[in-house]
């Protein structure tokens, strides 16, 4: 008929359509638009801890011919964008909580990464190197994670006494910060298994439950229990912590102490009273044991336990075992000092 394709015609041009669809896909070189400037990192997640210097890498494969390099943070809770740098190859300049701590590295002409000094809790998160050249922008993403240990936190009140700002200020009063999903999920791979639901940084409430029971949410499969996303000035649970490596030492003071003589006692030795951050801190990173429960700084009486024992806490695995909140004057404990 006049008009119409043949069949092998037809399955012609088919053929055809389909080659070159199937090598743009693969990036076929002569389809290919232009030149992508930033190389993908080999790894994309990048390990650190508290106080280190961590460099996150960006490396362009050819310099375009006028460019600048942005790195920006990605806030958690926050859902915005916090400029770190920008350079334009001779000159950068740092922004906000990094001013001062972040620069590039400029191992060679081609390298755009950023060095970060003195690592900070609050520096874990997601990054983006962006090449900015005015014709086809382009960036990669990274992540810094910090080795740490997540710990449940609740006042001398009682449990659920925090709003998310509170939680989020006890958490810093206790030398952590509130923690993130992810870590809250790697703790509980490690172990951690609490029954009380807590902030955390995305602004949702959460508890890790590694043997169901009917107190727990049932008797279920174990796993992150979930409240999701709550009113942050008018909701109250606990707050989960996360804490890191730390520059100084706790040690063990023992005696018969009330609080303020505790205080008295760590003051002697040059030191303070340990935060519940550091204890378990120094528990994670430094194999802390000791059968014997002392004062910390918010007015707990806490112990660190490595190597679970008899008589002590009563508990088959290792973890911080906590006596609450006693009357201060109470002279039955010793403390626990932290010197830098």
């Amino acid at each position: 008929m006049q008009g119409w394709l043949n069949l092998p015609t037809l399955c012609h041009f088919l053929l055809l359509w389909a080659f070159t669809t199937f090598h743009r896909a693969l990036g076929d070189p002569a389809s290919y638009r232009g030149p992508h400037y930033l190389l993908p990192p080999i790894h994309e997640v990048i390990h650190s801890r508290r106080g280190a210097t961590t460099t996150l890498p960006c490396i362009l494969g050819t310099l375009p011919p006028s460019y600048k390099v942005r790195w920006s943070k990605v806030e958690p809770g926050e859902l915005r964008e916090t400029s770190i740098l920008i350079t334009n190859g001779l000159h950068a300049r740092s922004y906000g909580a990094l001013e001062g701590r972040a620069r590039m590295r400029r191992g060679h002409r081609l390298d755009a990464s950023l060095v970060i000094a003195g690592v900070r809790l609050e520096d874990e998160g997601r990054y983006r190197c962006e090449l900015i050249n005015g014709i086809e922008d382009e960036s990669v993403a990274l992540t810094l994670r910090l080795e740490g240990v997540v710990f449940p936190y609740q006042p001398s009140r009682g449990r659920y006494q925090f709003n998310y700002y509170e939680a989020k200020q006890a958490c810093e009063e206790q030398g952590g910060r509130l923690a993130t999903y992810a870590q809250l999920y790697q703790a509980w791979t490690e172990g951690l298994d609490w029954c009380n639901a807590g902030w955390l940084l995305e602004g949702s409430v959460h508890y890790p439950v590694l043997t169901a029971r009917a107190p727990c949410g049932g008797h279920g499969r174990p796993g992150i229990r979930s409240y999701g996303p709550r009113d942050r000035k008018r909701d109250r649970y606990d707050a989960f912590c996360f804490t890191s490596t730390q520059a100084g030492h706790v040690f063990f003071v023992p005696g018969r102490l009330t609080l303020s003589e505790a205080q008295a006692a760590c003051r002697r030795r040059g030191a303070v009273v340990a935060k519940v951050g550091h204890l378990y801190a120094a528990w994670k990173f430094s194999g802390l044991d000791q059968c014997d429960g002392g004062w910390l700084a918010d007015g707990s009486v806490r112990f660190p336990i490595t190597t679970p024992r008899p008589r002590c806490g009563g508990l088959p695995d290792p973890g911080v075992r906590s006596f609450g909140f006693p009357q201060p004057q109470r002279a039955s404990y010793g403390t626990y000092c932290y010197s830098e």
